[in-house]
């Protein structure tokens, strides 16, 4: 095991990121579809630290980000593999594949009908589905504050890619659980960034702590209303 911690920080240390955006307007037949079904291609079933070493890998490429994505398109495109190997999620919470300076990994997951104000990253991002379905409205400065200009619905095999100034809310809108891989060019849990009040929309401070405390609440909630 150390062996493979060692290979990872050294790949780590050279990586980098550029960014592209996937978007669809609100009011489109089918918004947020960007499957890519690669299923035929993918001969070996989900691993984990092999799926962390293959990211790093990809983020060493000259356009990292995309490279990046075609893993993690790769990955979910057998989405029951991914679910088998990370398993069922029984609660709202984070399971870190990866935390580093340049690159984070981790699986989410959502209760049912878990809603998550809009917030930002401060670094580009990609969002995998593996099981359940999650609705995204996208979000951007205007002159009062934000404003709700676009919308995707992420099912089982669909990724989504979002820009480093990007800001969305997240809604689960089924009766069970939602999980994705979510891969950021960053080191997501030590970078301040905001978040906007559900209902006035005024901006707020937010870090991993402030994320802890969300999914508490959250799992609170689902403890006394879905159990």
């Amino acid at each position: 095991m150390a062996s493979n911690f060692s290979r990872r920080n050294f790949l780590i240390a050279g990586t980098a990121a550029i960014t592209t955006s996937t978007t669809i307007a609100i009011g489109q037949q089918k918004p947020g579809k960007t499957r890519v079904d690669l299923a035929k291609g993918q001969s070996r079933p989900f691993d984990r630290d092999r799926f962390v070493e293959d990211c790093i890998k990809a983020h060493m490429e000259t356009d990292a980000r995309s490279a990046v994505r075609e893993v993690l398109a790769r990955a979910v495109s057998d989405h029951g593999s991914v679910l088998k190997t990370l398993g069922d999620p029984s609660k709202a919470g984070l399971d870190v594949l990866l935390s580093s300076p340049t690159l984070t990994i981790f699986a989410a997951a959502w209760t049912p009908q878990m809603n998550l104000l809009p917030h930002d990253h401060e670094m580009w991002a990609l969002i995998g589905i593996y099981t359940g379905r999650e609705d995204n409205i996208l979000w951007k400065q205007g002159e009062n504050g934000i404003e709700a200009v676009t919308a995707n619905c992420l099912f089982e095999g669909d990724v989504t890619t979002m820009e480093a100034d990007a800001i969305h809310s997240v809604t689960n809108p089924l009766l069970r659980f939602t999980g994705g891989i979510h891969i950021y060019g960053g080191d997501f849990f030590a970078t301040p960034r905001h978040q906007w009040d559900p209902e006035t929309l005024e901006v707020e401070p937010s870090d991993g702590d402030v994320i802890k405390e969300m999914f508490a609440r959250e799992n609170e909630r689902y403890n006394k209303v879905c159990l």
